[in-house]
């Protein structure tokens, strides 16, 4: 229990950072307090997706060209018939390293960049979120005067009944 517990410690501040924004959001009247809950439930998510997609000894997902293309730079006829000439030759080579490349492949592990990338989008989406709930929040302060949950439910009851302009 011990180990299992070692291996996976970075989940745990990972966990806490979630149910930190969580409570924030729900627990507070603020309208300030809850952006900045939803910012650090956000960035937990990221974190747990990023610790997810760590592959330990992983390589980057690149293979290593040979140097055999751009050899040629010719131009014009004198290319196409040399490439013409040459073209069996380079089909067996071209067959053969392919063979060799798909072993050398399997025997690589190689990290995966997919969440990685999908994170920094979501990193980006996450921005533009805050900064179009700041703008709300700077708009709903000018109209109702203040900020806090409690405030805005009474002012938003009383221009619907009309008790009070």
């Amino acid at each position: 229990m011990l180990e299992i517990l070692a291996e996976r410690f970075n989940y745990i501040p990972i966990i806490i950072l979630m149910m930190i924004g969580l409570y924030v959001v729900i627990a507070t009247g603020n309208l300030v307090k809850r952006l900045v809950g939803l910012s650090l439930f956000q960035t937990s998510v990221f974190l747990l997706y990023i610790t997810i997609g760590k592959v330990f000894g992983g390589s980057p997902p690149i293979i290593a060209d040979d140097g055999h293309h751009g050899e040629d730079a010719g131009h014009g006829a004198e290319a196409a018939v040399a490439h013409g000439a040459d073209a069996g030759e380079h089909a067996a080579e071209a067959a053969d390293h392919a063979v060799d490349t798909a072993h050398q492949a399997a025997e690589v592990i190689y990290s995966n960049p997919l969440p990685h990338v999908l994170i920094l989008t979501a990193i980006v989406v996450g921005v533009a979120t805050l900064a179009v709930g700041l703008a709300l929040v700077v708009r709903i302060r000018e109209a109702y005067g203040t900020i806090e949950d409690d405030a805005l439910n009474t002012a938003d009851y009383s221009l619907e009944s009309g008790s009070a302009e």
